[in-house]
């Protein structure tokens, strides 16, 4: 033994006290044996050349080196280390989701109540909790915002809805496997009621942003709400066969079967039954159920209509049909839907009979705009007089997923009767093409429950202008919108809540995290009307010191990039130029090209917590909104339908250009990123100029439209995008060879052989928009090619890849791959 270890001492595998090729020594009393770790280890000489053995124990006594985490290069640790410790600062600062105000008890002032949310990566959820402020504000002077001292964690709560008058709170705590529905309400400064509801009775509260509504009446002892309606009898098999009489009751001595397959809304409704509409007495404790809907139409964003004396309660409501399939309906305005409405199941005069179930099915409902293929987010006007409405129209006539809106009213209760309205009064028409400045169309995802001033005819809403958010104020009668937010503010501003005739918003940039701000309605001497906005100081969006740092040495502009041909544009609104948001601290940082996904959406001029990080890790930021965004005119979004992969990919390399011929970026470290259809523009750039970037980040990228098409949600996305408007009839379940071929030569994995950037991949398992296949097919391909690839799979997570230890571990591992090739 001693001669052995001698050999090894003095041989060359020793260099200054360093093993070129080391080896782990266990000496036992009869045996010993050699261990080859799998990677290098350091050992030190005794200066008498005694070997020194550190030896690190695994559970059952033996040693082993330190193994690098799977997926983590080592050479990169310390890297990930730092920058971890980064994004968990961007990753703390906080959200609001909603807000709302109150009349103060004592009539001076105000109370404001925010619902707030902080990702926490621990519990891999996102923390809900209310925090109050009271508002104190004279009519010259800044208003004043007394903050409570704690937040209230709002554990297990899935929405919260006051009542209109402000004195009372609803709480949802949602259905959990086989736990009832739980209702709460709340006055306040206690308890006032409680109610379990079976499952039985109906599922889970809609609470996703779609079909969600909840509305109280005007009585405040009725809620209608959209919950899941109970689930239907599956057939029961026994020792005997088939059990007849099958239910949903547990029995150990039988088996439940699955029954007929159901069509669900696609992407994040997996698992979600059929939408219905709901009203529980908070007297009784009573629910019952609107009645007369039919088994093919989904229902949501219920409202209760104005009650009038001598006339029936009625509920207006959004109903989309599906006769042959569901196809999916997140993020896709392109589904035709109607209002309807019907008597109130609670609304029983002495002449009338209910139905055993408590149904009201003796009313049929009305469909109060068969005119119109789309209409949705109904409001009342405060008179009751006008319904007014948002519409999609253009999106459901050209297929395009999104598109530029409408906005509409028509009269309710002509001589007092509810029938469908002949009459559809255009308030805000699609505006197809604007001049230089000019309000671009309206492009508004959502309204306020209550968006009205004082003078019950002016709506105030926050829509898209460009690359901003804006707060637009519109006269419904005369159709006149102005633009309250200030004009000369690059910033992106948004609607949080009305205070009487005052606005409470929050803007930002990306440079700035958010800052609350209030608007003071200013009566003007030589007529008309202005608005003074004052920086409200809070607590909620406190940061730490080194995201103050890393954001004060940055700034931002707003570039007009001009269309490189416009000979072969098709409208005039798509010659205008195009916009790109830069992000930079100096010219000479490497550069990421951000692309948003849809492709109708858009990227804002506001403050994105991945955005930021990236930025203060030192790179440059190019975020381009190609033609086919959001928030520039119907012809310039129509111009992309047929186009994607060479009208959008020019943009964007466009836009690059553009920043280097202006000195602004180095073209030799240049990286992309994008998910979705911003993933799709991602793998296309590499394929089509593959010499132009140095790295790649694809999230839930498509890559073949043949293979998706079969496979997605949104098959129809597929021929709209890839051939035209006209193409929305040729969607079919059965693509020809000549469709699929077509499909192919459009997507990003026909440039692959040409393809040398190391590429990212962050993929959802459980996405049913862009399935999971289609960005393994191309990394695979990739790595066939011997390209540099890294795939990430989070297995719960679904298209948009949100939850918080999912949505840290993407951009940290992007953060590292950039900084590792790019810099």
């Amino acid at each position: 033994m001693a001669t052995l270890l001698h050999h090894f001492c003095s041989s060359s595998t020793f260099s200054n006290g360093c093993v070129k090729n080391p080896l782990q020594f266990q000496i036992r009393p009869v045996s010993f044996r050699f261990i080859f770790p799998p990677h290098p280890r350091r050992i030190s000489l005794s200066p008498h050349r005694r070997l020194l053995v550190s030896f690190s124990m695994d559970s059952h006594g033996a040693g082993y080196p330190k193994e690098a985490p799977f997926g983590v290069d080592m050479a990169m640790e310390e890297e990930y280390a730092a920058q971890s410790k980064l994004l968990q600062d961007f990753v703390s600062i906080c959200n609001i989701e909603r807000a709302w105000t109150f009349k103060s008890e004592n009539g001076k002032g105000s109370m404001g109540m925010f619902s707030v949310s902080q990702p926490n990566l621990l519990a891999n959820k996102r923390k809900k909790f209310i925090i109050s402020a009271h508002i104190s504000k004279e009519r010259t002077e800044a208003p004043t915002f007394q903050w409570s001292p704690f937040p209230v964690e709002m554990t297990g709560v899935s929405t919260i809805v006051p009542s209109p008058s402000g004195s009372k709170l609803l709480v949802v705590r949602n259905a959990d496997n086989e736990c009832p529905t739980q209702f709460e309400i709340w006055s306040h400064c206690q308890l006032e009621n409680e109610f379990q509801i079976a499952q039985s009775v109906h599922g889970s509260v809609y609470t996703d942003g779609w079909f969600e509504g909840i509305s109280w009446n005007s009585e405040e002892n009725l809620i209608a709400y959209v919950a899941e309606v109970p689930a239907p009898p599956k057939p029961t098999f026994n020792s005997n066969g088939y059990k007849k009489g099958g239910s949903n009751e547990k029995d150990c001595s039988s088996w439940k079967g699955q029954g007929e397959f159901e069509e669900e809304w696609g992407e994040t409704y997996a698992g979600k039954r059929q939408p219905g509409i709901f009203v529980i007495n908070l007297e009784s404790g009573e629910v019952r159920t609107l009645g007369g809907i039919s088994k093919s139409l989904s229902v949501g964003q219920v409202v209760w209509a104005p009650e009038i004396e001598g006339i029936h309660q009625y509920l207006v409501f959004v109903g989309w049909s599906a006769d042959k399939r569901k196809l999916g309906i997140k993020y896709c305005y392109n589904r035709p839907c109607a209002l309807y409405s019907g008597r109130s199941p609670f609304h029983c005069e002495a002449n009338e009979v209910e139905s055993k179930n408590n149904v009201a099915e003796d009313f049929p409902l009305c469909n109060l705009t068969p005119s119109i293929s789309s209409a949705c987010h109904p409001r009342f006007s405060p008179d009751g007089k006008y319904l007014l409405f948002l519409s999609c129209k253009s999106s459901v006539d050209s297929g395009a997923h999104s598109a530029t809106n409408s906005l509409h009213r028509i009269h309710w209760l002509i001589d007092g009767k509810l029938n469908s309205s002949e009459t559809l009064y255009d308030v805000i028409p699609i505006i197809m093409n604007s001049e230089e400045g000019s309000f671009p169309g309206l492009y508004c995802l959502s309204l306020l429950k209550n968006p009205w001033l004082s003078d019950g005819r002016t709506m105030v809403l926050t829509s898209i202008w460009g690359s901003i958010e804006v707060i637009l104020t519109v006269d419904v009668l005369s159709g006149n919108v102005s633009r309250v937010s200030p004009v000369k503010s690059n910033s992106s501003w948004s609607i949080l809540a009305l205070d009487r005739d005052n606005i409470l918003a929050v803007t930002s940039s990306p440079v700035d995290v958010p800052q609350i701000n209030y608007g003071l309605l200013i009566e003007n001497s030589i007529g008309g009307d202005s608005w003074r906005w004052w920086d409200i100081s809070s607590p909620i969006f406190k940061c730490s010191e080194k995201v103050k740092k890393s954001l004060s040495t940055l700034q931002f502009n707003i570039m007009k990039i001009p269309v490189k041909d416009v000979s072969d544009c098709r409208t005039k609104g798509a010659t205008k130029p195009y916009e790109a948001i830069f992000v930079s601290s100096e010219a000479t940082n490497p550069l990421i090209v951000i692309l948003h996904g849809g492709p109708h959406s858009v990227s804002l001029a506001s403050f994105t917590k991945s955005s930021a990080f990236l930025s203060s890790l030192g790179f440059n930021l190019l975020i381009v909104n190609y033609r086919g965004s959001l928030g520039f005119g119907e012809e310039a979004l129509q111009s992309l339908l047929g186009r994607i992969g060479s009208q959008d990919v020019n943009d964007v390399i466009a836009a690059i250009d553009h920043l280097i011929h202006s000195g602004l970026t180095n073209p030799s470290k240049i990286a992309v990123l994008g998910g979705s259809h911003g993933g799709f523009l991602t793998t296309h750039l590499i394929g089509q100029a593959p010499d132009r970037f140095a790295a790649a980040a694809a999230r839930n990228p498509v890559c073949n439209l043949a293979l998706m098409t079969g496979t997605t949600d949104i098959p129809d996305w597929c021929y709209v995008e890839s051939c035209g408007p006209s193409w929305k009839e040729n969607y079919t379940e059965a693509p020809s060879a000549e469709h699929l071929s077509l499909f192919h030569s459009k997507s990003p994995i026909s440039h692959i052989s040409k393809v040398k950037t190391p590429t990212l991949f962050l993929l959802g398992a459980q996405d049913l928009r862009v399935p999971v296949s289609n960005g393994l097919q191309y990394a695979r391909a990739l790595k066939e090619r011997g390209v540099d690839c890294k795939i990430i799979v989070f297995p719960s997570d679904v298209h948009s890849i949100d939850k918080p230890q999912s949505d840290f571990e993407s951009f940290l591992n992007i953060g590292v791959w950039f900084k590792k090739y790019c810099t």
